[in-house]
């Protein structure tokens, strides 16, 4: 009598990647823009993508981004948040894999291109005009434009992209261009002022043809609050 064997063949193992994904966003010409890099190698050589790559076994998925990112730019110290996992099955044409995507906002005076070996340029787009872009990145940029909208609603996210010293004019511009709207004067400045946010410098700045305005520096650390 056949005797059955206790041994059971091995489960096969299926790999995973695991990459992160940075939408940077700045301020320049009173328009959002999004940093782009073109790619030098396969898969989508040539196109334009948002910065990123895997995930090393040694690190951590905040410190992969950061790294990322700081290989494009070279600058530290800006914000940055966890957006979201995208894991469309086809997103990568090499393997299966995950992108977990952060979105990162940098003031326009502090920027400073600085492409990797994977990228032959990298450039600012206007986020409403981008080229075709490599990978799920459509998708993921238009996520990040649309949570970065939304917090603008009920955070102080916004101050991520000013310098040191600015006028409730540049602020503005900031708000109407992540919303892609124009606003009251007189109720913006009501209600940007009516957070405590702000500190008058006692000097003014000539902004444009107008007359010399106030600047402002925000008070204390430049951490993002929530106001609502």
């Amino acid at each position: 009598m056949a005797t059955r064997s206790n041994t059971t063949a091995p489960k096969k193992r299926y790999r995973v990647g695991v990459a992160t994904v940075v939408v940077v966003f700045t301020i320049q010409e009173e328009a959002l823009k999004v940093l782009l890099a073109r790619r030098a190698r396969e898969p989508f050589r040539g196109r334009w993508a948002l910065p990123g790559g895997f995930v090393r076994p040694d690190e951590d998925l905040d410190a992969s981004a950061r790294r990322k990112l700081g290989e494009k730019t070279g600058v530290t110290g800006y914000y940055l948040e966890q957006l979201g996992a995208f894991g469309q099955v086809d997103r990568d044409p090499r393997e299966r894999a995950v992108a977990v995507a952060y979105y990162a906002l940098i003031p326009s005076d502090r920027l400073v291109l600085r492409p990797s070996k994977s990228a032959d340029a990298a450039a600012w787009f206007p986020v409403d005009e981008p080229p075709e872009l490599a990978f799920d990145h459509e998708a993921i940029l238009e996520t990040a434009r649309e949570r970065l909208a939304a917090k603008l609603d009920y955070s102080t996210i916004a101050f991520q992209f000013l310098p040191e010293t600015f006028t409730l004019v540049e602020v503005q511009r900031i708000y109407e261009a992540v919303k892609g709207e124009q606003l009251d004067k007189r109720n913006f400045r009501r209600a940007i002022q009516a957070l405590g946010k702000l500190k008058a410098t006692g000097k003014k700045r000539r902004d444009g043809f107008g007359r010399p305005a106030m600047t402002y520096r925000i008070k204390g650390p430049k951490d993002v609050e929530i106001i609502k």
